[in-house]
């Protein structure tokens, strides 16, 4: 018989030791070690039972591109970049209940519409229950199968036989293979499970989506190595109790990253959201202290967003700082450049900043918007309605250029903005449009003295 070992493995990142620890030394989570089998025999046959390839030149490889298949869903085609390369392996995560499953579902709909056989293989649903579901989302074609299974070597099977040129796997976190003396969702079995649908989807030419449980932490669950292995990583952020999804690509090897879609939760599925800086500023108040609006940039395209912001007098020795969207420590910073370099007084107020409509906003062109809406709190003056700010704030109050500056401009004034604050630096090099007006400012000071006027 095989010789059968033991390992603690940290269930949170991989982390492999000999005894029980109760803290792991990889990602210091704690009871996160769990006890594994490993049969060495079993590992050793499937590394030797793998298909040898000659290596080659990279010059003699005949490029032959092969054509994406388009999803007919264009906020998805846009998070992809075109569209779903054959043979690639994508991962999508996102908390229960989001509506992964339900995306996934439509998909297949729109590919199968177009004579693309798709296979849905779902591991905590029954067939009758996909058709339940399937049902309500009026999803229906003889080109889309579907199988509840768990076991690893009957989905292989199962695909050879069917030769689907898109695979779904709901969820990675259900399947286990029958070599991997473990649990369904261990580290090594959501490891040796990736690693066999990748070779799946390199050998045959198969699109393969596999869907991923995420941690307490929003972390997609199981080892970090998951991500690299895949060729795109795709996160579904949004709020349960909001209708709207925000589809991001963090990591994708045939197209841009950080790269969104917006999608709409509706009775019967998900819906696309066309314009989405008209959905953050629908219910966007007028005449209120604390508003401001940004053109973030996310991915390729411009997105206006509103920045709330709430200042109020505290009684505590520490005052509070909690922000929603946007970094806190970047909000802390911004807050001390006011504080040194205009000379207001923040240290006895609670400051809440919000982005309006459930976005995450990374970039430093933001920073600007966030002062403005914080002085504004601050000072009781409402901004001017039809005003976007673009900037990055620099530690000595100086406002810093940011990138495609253009495109900022072109969709403040498509919907229907008058003036857009910009760095004086970004003034230069392009055509202004007309009914429009762009402010250049040099510093924060600045700004805030034309923005919200007297003395600041």
């Amino acid at each position: 018989m095989a010789k059968i070992k033991s390992s603690f493995v940290c269930q949170v990142c991989g982390y492999e030791s000999p005894k029980w620890l109760g803290k792991c030394p990889g990602c210091h989570s704690w009871n996160s070690m769990v006890e594994e089998l490993k049969n060495d025999h079993s590992v050793a046959n499937r590394i030797h039972t793998s298909t040898f390839q000659k290596p080659q030149p990279i010059s003699r490889i005949n490029m032959e591109e092969e054509p994406r298949i388009n999803t007919n869903i264009n906020e998805l085609n846009r998070v992809l970049g075109g569209g779903i390369v054959p043979g690639s392996l994508i991962l999508v995560g996102g908390d229960p209940g989001i509506g992964k499953s339900t995306l996934l579902l439509q998909t297949s709909q729109s590919i199968a519409n177009q004579g693309h056989q798709v296979l849905y293989v779902s591991g905590e649903e029954s067939v009758k229950q996909m058709k339940l579901r399937s049902t309500r989302l009026n999803v229906h074609s003889d080109h889309l199968y579907v199988v509840t299974e768990n076991q690893m070597e009957q989905i292989e099977q199962i695909i050879l036989e069917l030769q689907p040129e898109v695979v779904i796997i709901d969820s990675i976190q259900t399947i286990f293979h029958s070599q991997v003396p473990s649990t369904p969702g261990s580290v090594a079995q959501v490891r040796e499970s990736t690693g066999h649908f990748m070779r799946l989807a390199k050998s045959n030419g198969i699109a393969i989506i596999i869907v991923g449980h995420v941690t307490k932490q929003g972390e997609i669950a199981g080892p970090r190595l998951l991500e690299h292995m895949v060729d795109t990583v795709l996160y579904f952020e949004g709020e349960r109790h909001h209708t709207y999804r925000i589809l991001r690509a963090v990591k994708n090897r045939f197209g841009s990253t950080n790269e969104i879609g917006i999608f709409e939760m509706k009775e019967n599925g998900l819906v696309e959201v066309e314009n989405p800086s008209e959905l953050f500023l629908s219910q966007r108040p007028i005449g209120v202290a604390g508003s401001a609006v940004v053109a973030s940039i996310e991915g390729s395209r411009p997105v206006l967003v509103e920045i709330q912001a709430l200042l109020s007098s505290t009684s505590f020795v520490t005052p509070r700082r909690m922000a929603t969207g946007v970094d806190q420590q970047r909000v802390a910073l911004i807050m001390a450049v006011l504080e040194k370099r205009i000379g207001m007084f923040l240290q006895n107020q609670d400051a809440y900043v919000n982005v309006a409509g459930g976005v995450k906003l990374a970039e430093p062109a933001i920073d600007l918007a966030i002062a403005i809406s914080i002085a504004s709190s601050f000072r009781d003056r409402p901004t001017n309605a039809y005003d976007v700010y673009i900037g990055e704030i620099g530690l000595t109050g100086e406002v810093r250029g940011v990138s495609r500056i253009e495109q900022r401009v072109a969709e403040a004034k498509k919907l229907g903005f008058k003036r857009v604050y910009v760095p004086v630096k970004n003034l230069k090099g392009w055509n202004i449009p007309a009914d429009i007006e762009v402010i250049g400012v040099q510093t924060v000071a600045e700004a805030l003295e034309i923005a919200l006027g007297g003395n600041m």
